[in-house]
């Protein structure tokens, strides 16, 4: 059984919403680690219905439980309007709640009751190295990290319908879109530039659609969690810098799938994309779990000079697949160091000789920098 790194009891007595994407495990987690809660499941369909109909029977069901009781209700944006008796519960009773959701969008969006600041927001992401035995690289670039993908042998099958239950059940369903097929021309265009500078326009032209419409796609995205923007570093000195953000998908396998990749072979530049956004996916989740004020963002200048991640103010990496590295991939590294020469220098690769370079570049094997970031040696 794969223990979960985010212990959601360290917030104990807090009532939150747990948000993440579909199947990253948010029902599982909460099975374990509050096993005598009150589970009120709107995935269950006779569930949902009475609910919807009186959202006032939350109220009748717990009002004479014990204060300090825990209750958890998964898939709570189906009912909405269930957060004015949650909210009413914890201000009178001093019940506890976990509200689970894959989707943010339809409580935000339509201005439900998001409880005043009396629940923390908090995300599950897809697995983590730290949270795998004997993890092993090139399965997770070719699986992507989501439990059910990267344990098995072959996840082409799951993550078709994880891709087709998305579309049905998150875009279609609530309506968010008025044309399904240009939001998946939208989705096969957005794999393709996984990773890289958004532009709004010629992803628009690609799909034959406005900017103003791709930009409304990429709100879907980040609202139902499929993926989400990495900043540009903007502080400059000197050179002039790149200020729009990057676009990564929540899980490189759900990239794959998309782009029709298989069996991702070490050297080729699938792998290098695969790899960098492994690393990153594992920088947004410590990042999450520990709520680190070190936010990710990343660094170019305008003439392509470039570094993959920023911690912060304090520590730069730069991403590469190759197991030789050499002093070609360290010139952004360097052109960095220019502009910040107080921030920690780090390269991730696999190459399997971890040590530092004459001018103080940590050059990190990338299962020893996993470890170290799960240390908190990192950052």
């Amino acid at each position: 059984m794969i223990t979960r790194k985010y212990l959601i009891n360290k917030n104990e007595g807090i009532s939150i919403f747990l948000f993440g994407a579909r199947q990253t495990g948010k029902t599982t987690l909460l099975h374990q680690q509050f096993p005598d809660a009150i589970y009120i499941d709107l995935l269950d369909t006779d569930t949902l219905a009475r609910y919807s109909r009186r959202p006032g029977l939350l109220y009748d069901k717990l009002k004479n439980v014990p204060n300090g009781t825990t209750v958890i209700i998964d898939e709570i944006q189906q009912v909405p309007l269930l957060l004015n008796e949650v909210h009413r519960l914890i201000s009178q009773n001093g019940i506890r709640f976990i509200l689970c959701g894959s989707s943010a969008r339809k409580l935000r969006r339509k201005g439900y009751n998001t409880l005043g600041g009396r629940a923390l927001p908090c995300y599950l992401y897809p697995l983590v190295s730290a949270e795998i035995p004997d993890f092993n690289i090139d399965k997770a670039v070719t699986n992507g990290m989501m439990p059910a993908f990267y344990l098995a042998d072959d996840a082409s099958s799951e993550l078709s319908a994880y891709i087709d239950v998305y579309l049905r059940e998150e875009v279609k369903a609530e309506a968010l879109v008025r044309n399904l097929n240009s939001f998946q021309k939208f989705l096969d265009v957005a794999a393709i530039t996984d990773g890289e500078i958004v532009n709004y326009s010629n992803i628009a032209s690609d799909c034959w659609v406005s900017a103003n419409t791709i930009k409304e796609y990429f709100s879907i995205l980040e609202d139902t969690l499929i993926g989400y923007m990495v900043p540009a570093y903007t502080k400059k000195i000197r050179r002039r810098l790149v200020g729009a953000p990057k676009f990564y998908f929540f899980d490189i396998g759900v990239v794959n799938h998309l782009l029709h990749r298989k069996e991702i072979v070490r050297g080729t530049n699938e792998y290098g994309h695969a790899f960098e956004h492994i690393v990153i996916q594992e920088l947004v989740a410590y990042i999450g779990y520990t709520r680190n004020e070190n936010k990710l963002s990343y660094w170019r200048t305008s003439t392509g000079i470039e570094v993959d991640a920023i911690l912060g103010d304090k520590v730069a990496i730069e991403i590469k697949s190759t197991d030789d590295i050499q002093n070609k991939h360290l010139k952004g590294l360097r052109a960095f160091r220019e502009e910040h020469p107080d921030f920690r220098l780090i390269v991730v690769s696999l190459d399997n000789i971890t040590r530092q370079t004459d001018d103080n570049i940590d050059v990190i094997y990338i299962y020893d920098f996993l470890k170290m970031l799960w240390n908190g040696e990192v950052i």
